[in-house]
Order: C-alpha cells, then structure tokens, then sequence
C-alpha cells in the first residue's frame, strides 16, 4: 500500500492540477512531500518499535496512513492535500520498519529469505500495478473524481490489515518483550535534521533556484558526523543510542548497508529518466508510459520470489549475479534507444532490456536484506531495518538528483534531443550501478577469504550457517501453532 501510494501518485498529477488548481510547487510537495516525511519517520519508528512492541506499531502506522488517505481524498485545496500526504509519509515511515522487524522475529534460516522474497515480490507488484491502477481509475471516473479515488483505495486496505494485524501478529510475550529504554530525543533530532538536510534540496529542486540549496548536503553530512559522535558518547555512558553503531561492525550489514544505497541511487533513476523520455520525447499517454516500464517490475515482482528461495544457499552471489544482470540489462536498454530511440516503437524494444534488469534487480533488494539483516539480534531488527531503508531514501534522492541533472543538461544542451538525454542518464544510473556491483564483490571476495583463513580452526563449518541465519535464537509461534 505505501509502495502503490508513490507510483500511483505520480499518473494523477496532471488529474489534480487541473481538479483543485494545484501548483507546480504544490504538486511537488505532493510526491517529495511523502517521501521526506517517509524517510524522516524510519529510524525513530523502528527504535519504538524494538522497545515498545512492533504490532502496536505496526497497527499505529496503518491507522494513521489509512486516516491520512481519506483526508487527501476528501482535500479541497491543495494545501490540505499536501498536509495530508505529509502524514501519509508518517504512518509509511511508521509501519515499513515493523515489517523487516516482524520477518527476522518470526522466522529463521531458510525461511526467513523466502519470507524477504515474498516481501520483495509484493513490492514489485505494487511498483508495476500502480502506474496502471492509477491511469485506469482516472479513466474510468474522470479527471474530478478520479484522483480523489487513487487515495480512497487505501481505505478498505488500511481495515482489513488492521483487523487481520491483531489476530495474525503474535503480540510480544511478557517474558520476551524487549526492555524499557529511553528514546534518545538528542540521536532523534540529529538524525532527523541531517537526514532533512540531505533531502530537501531534492524536494525542492525545481523550486529553489540556483546552487545554494546544495550546501544543505554539507550540512547534512555534518550532521549525521555529529550524530555519530553523540550516539558514541551517550553508549559510554551507559544509555541505548538511537543506533547500535557496533552494528556495522558485522561485516553483512554494513557491506549490505552500503550496497542498498549504491544500488537505489542508480535503479530508482531509472524510472525517472524513462517516464520523462517516453511522455516528453515520444509522446506517450501516462498510461503508456507506466506500461512501457512495467517489464523491469514485473521481472523483479517474480524473480524476488526466486532469489528468496535460493540466498541461504547461494549467499552474496546470488546478489552479485542478480547486479550484473541489472547492469547488463541497462546497457542493452541503452543500445536500444540509441538505435531505436526516435521511433514510436522504441518502448518495444525495451521490453527484453528491461524485464532482464528488473529480474537481476528481484535477484538483489530481497536477497541483499536477508544477508544484511541475518546477523542482526532480533531486538535491534527494526531500528537496524529502518537505518538500512533511511539509507536507500538518501541514495534515492542523490541518485535521482544526479541522474536528472545529466538528463536535463543533456536535454538543453542537445537542442531538445530526447534521445540522447535519456541515453545519457542511463548511463549515469548504469555507472552508479556499478558501484553497488563492486561493492558486492568485495563483499563476496572477503567472506571467501574469512573462510579460508578460518577453515582450520575447531567449528569453522559453521561459519556459512551463522552469516547466513545470524545468532540462534529462541523461536516465536504465531497463533496458529506454526513455528
């Protein structure tokens, strides 16, 4: 629902300027908006979450997104609008941490990675239905009343996964529930303003002219410095730090940490660069436009599955083939337009480029967060989970930001040649891609040799069980009995 909610937001921006005269900036807000409040909402969400029960949390972000769906519906300026998307961002921000916390709670080893792959599969479908849900719905309904129903949608959602959360969510027992802790108000603020600081330039690219806005990112990475100094000082003297910093000294997380971020800065441009050149360049209706990159979601919804099944076998390799596929993909994406691009057929023979990137890309998210989360304690899984997507926000708003920029220099430079824009912002994201990959092997060539180095000594065998499954811990049973 949260995923559904950006995708198809974006094919009902044109409904809504012209239904309540919103503006440019507005409708800006109405996509940035969410996402800043989204990203803003993880890391605290999932701290209360670890201390306060992950249910209640869970219950509590859908409450409020369901609530904030039936005021954007019922807006009747775009002010209200935006206010209402900004709390939408809330209750996403608020209920996305629960998620991977639930999974790592609830499930071990093998299963744990088909849990994280069926995870992966849904977001691909929300990514891939929303585009069409969205162009169909203002089809259908028209322009006036047609936006208002992309958010009323959520409403039957929002109460039946209420409902179905208090009886298929085991509530915390009392002898496992995690200890009362103090929530680090001076890590939250910190945190929130660099974050902050980090993301609006991007939100507020089109609107705030000229370079200034971009020393916010020095501010930003200066705050963050400052937050890890305070969260180091505040664990020395005993107090729990909003984050656990010893968690990236597990070599699975912050290597699969990093890699989340390289990578949603280069795949998430991808989306960016193709909808501005299929709209603007070929001239496509929005519809045609979302159907033109649906391969990449939809080959990511089925192959999410598959990867789920095979990382607590294949490990890092598994991720490591899945982002040479992404890459490979984008090149052969690349090629077509550049031979193809200034026909109206050119999203045709996109189709294969794309559907064998989003198949790698479904071999990478879901498999990347099993390794990443595998060695985390299961008190700590959803601030650890909620750090891991507050990172991929960030690399989503510099990758999108460094990515469009090449696309609309290239654009104005070139005379309006869309075609070469959009090649060149390919492979811009095709380069930041490769970072991910990189990263990834390194990963993988420093396992291999930690094995070695270990094989000799007593119990080395279990190494591989241990990166892949994490700590032993005791199981949950769910209310039906089943482990």
């Amino acid at each position: 629902m949260t995923l559904l909610d950006v995708s198809i937001v974006n094919v009902a921006l044109p409904s809504i300027r012209e239904g309540i005269g919103a503006s440019t900036s507005e409708l800006q807000w109405v996509v940035s908006g969410y996402a800043l409040t989204f990203g803003l909402a993880l890391v605290p969400s999932g701290r209360l979450g670890d201390a306060r029960g992950r249910r209640t949390m869970f219950i509590v972000g859908v409450a409020l997104f369901t609530l904030s769906s039936l005021s954007a519906g019922l807006a009747p300026t775009a002010l209200l609008l935006v206010v209402s998307r900004l709390v939408q961002g809330v209750g996403g921000g608020i209920l996305n941490p629960q998620i991977s916390g639930l999974i790592q709670e609830l499930f071990r080893g093998p299963e744990r990675g088909k849990a994280f792959g069926w995870l992966g599969t849904v977001i691909g479908i929300s990514t891939a239905v929303g585009p069409v849900l969205g162009g169909l719905i203002i089809r259908v309904l028209g322009v006036e009343a047609g936006w208002r129903w992309i958010f009323f949608v959520n409403i039957p959602i929002g109460l039946a996964a209420i409902a179905l959360s208090t009886r298929l969510i085991p509530a915390p027992e009392p002898a496992e529930a995690a200890p009362r802790r103090d929530l680090d108000l001076v890590g939250v603020g910190l945190l929130g303003a660099g974050v902050l600081a980090l993301l609006l330039p991007r939100v507020q690219e089109q609107q705030w002219q000229g370079t200034a806005k971009w020393w916010l990112v020095v501010l930003g990475a200066a705050l963050l410095a400052l937050f890890v100094l305070w969260e180091r000082r505040y664990a020395a003297r005993g107090h729990a730090p909003l984050v656990d910093l010893t968690l990236f000294s597990l070599q699975s997380y912050s290597a699969g940490s990093a890699l989340a971020l390289a990578y949603f800065s280069g795949f998430t441009g991808i989306f960016f660069v193709l909808t501005l050149y299929f709209q603007g360049g070929l001239h496509y209706t929005p519809l045609a436009a979302g159907l033109a990159v649906t391969p990449f979601a939809a080959g990511s919804a089925v192959a999410a599955a598959v990867g789920g099944r095979l990382v607590s076998r294949a490990g890092r390799r598994l991720v490591v083939v899945g982002l040479v596929a992404v890459v490979v993909g984008l090149v052969l994406t690349a090629v077509a337009l550049a031979r193809f691009g200034d026909s109206p057929s050119a999203g045709w023979w996109t189709v294969a480029p794309l559907l064998l990137a989003g198949v790698g890309s479904g071999l990478v998210i879901s498999p990347n967060q099993t390794l990443t989360l595998s060695e985390v304690p299961v008190r700590q899984a959803g601030t650890a989970g909620g750090v891991v997507q507050t990172g991929q926000r960030i690399g989503t708003a510099a990758g999108i930001a460094l990515v469009g920029s090449i696309y609309f220099s290239t654009l104005a430079s070139s005379h309006g040649d869309y075609t070469n824009a959009a090649s060149q912002g390919l492979r811009a994201a095709t380069a930041l891609t490769a970072v991910s990959l990189a990263i990834g092997i390194g990963d993988l060539v420093r396992t291999r040799r930690r094995r070695a180095a270990g094989a000799a000594r007593p119990g080395a065998g279990s190494d591989r069980h241990e990166a892949m499954t994490g700590p032993e811990e005791p199981s949950r049973t769910t209310p039906e009995g089943r482990r």
